[in-house]
């Protein structure tokens, strides 16, 4: 029972040491091992505040970013918008172009075909007018090979000529 019920004489000396050391360690130990403690508070602190800090600054820089991102879909959208318009004014300037080139091609092409008809036309003319003069020429021979019909025909044109 000995270890059940120490002596008077262990517990004294027991709590003797115990006293020694706890002075001991209150003189020497106690102040740097609360410094450290409290220098590890702070540190714990500063290491907090600044995690905080990071993490507002990175909400910022999300903020700020999620602009950005906005900024540049606008940015975006308007250079397509500007390129669509751009693309659809070139392709109807386009049009309009071969349009009216064609429009000009066509009527240089009536004007052609209108020069060549009047060409036809005339050549036509001055051949019809060759021939009937060379049938007239036949005509007036065969009748006017008796000269009373000559006489005759003389005087019916200077009666028509008196008249007109």
């Amino acid at each position: 029972m000995e270890i059940i019920m120490p002596e008077i004489g262990v517990i004294f000396w027991t709590f003797l040491s115990f006293l020694a050391v706890f002075f001991i360690l209150r003189k020497f130990a106690w102040k740097p091992i609360m410094n450290m403690l409290n220098e590890r508070d702070k540190s714990i602190e500063q290491a907090l505040n600044s995690a905080d800090n990071a993490r507002k600054e990175m909400q910022k820089l999300e903020e700020k970013n999620e602009v950005l991102v906005k900024e540049a879909k606008l940015e975006r959208e308007s250079l397509l918008k500007e390129a669509k318009e751009t693309q659809t004014k070139i392709i109807s300037e386009a049009r309009e172009s071969a349009k009216d080139e064609a429009n000009r091609m066509i009527e240089k092409a009536r004007k052609e075909i209108s020069a060549e008809r009047e060409a036809a036309f005339a050549e036509m003319k001055n051949e019809i007018v060759s021939y009937s003069v060379e049938i007239a020429e036949k005509i007036l021979r065969k009748e006017l090979q008796d000269k009373d019909k000559q006489k005759e025909v003389a005087e019916k044109y200077l009666n028509d000529i008196k008249k007109n």
